[in-house]
């Protein structure tokens, strides 16, 4: 017999965002269009043999670009899935996400 969930475990879903504001998603998805079209520039750039400092220079803008878009979803992950995640109740789930944030952290600090 399969072990019944409490409704905090069932609504904690690590594979699928908490919630993502309609404005916020469209914001994240228009600064990654425009990184998709900086990368398609450097592919021009460098089979056109352009100057190595410039194309390095326009590689440090798409970097800077992603890590715009990292602090949106951070802030949303910080702000929503995480919270509900700590205020569940449930300990496993609260340590589960300290896990997960130092994690995030370590991994995206600079």
């Amino acid at each position: 017999m399969a072990k019944r969930q409490k409704s905090h475990e069932r609504n904690h879903n690590p594979t699928h965002a908490r919630h993502v504001d309609s404005a916020i998603k469209q914001n994240m998805l228009l600064r990654l269009r425009r990184v998709e079209g900086q990368v398609r520039g450097i592919q021009k750039m460098v089979d056109d043999e352009r100057y190595c400092p410039e194309v390095l220079t326009q590689m440090s803008a798409i970097h800077e670009s992603l890590r715009s878009v990292e602090r949106i979803l951070m802030k949303n992950h910080l702000q929503h899935c995480a919270t509900e995640a700590l205020r569940s109740g449930d300990e496993d789930i609260a340590q589960k996400t300290y896990d997960e944030l130092t994690e995030l952290f370590y991994r995206h600090a600079r």
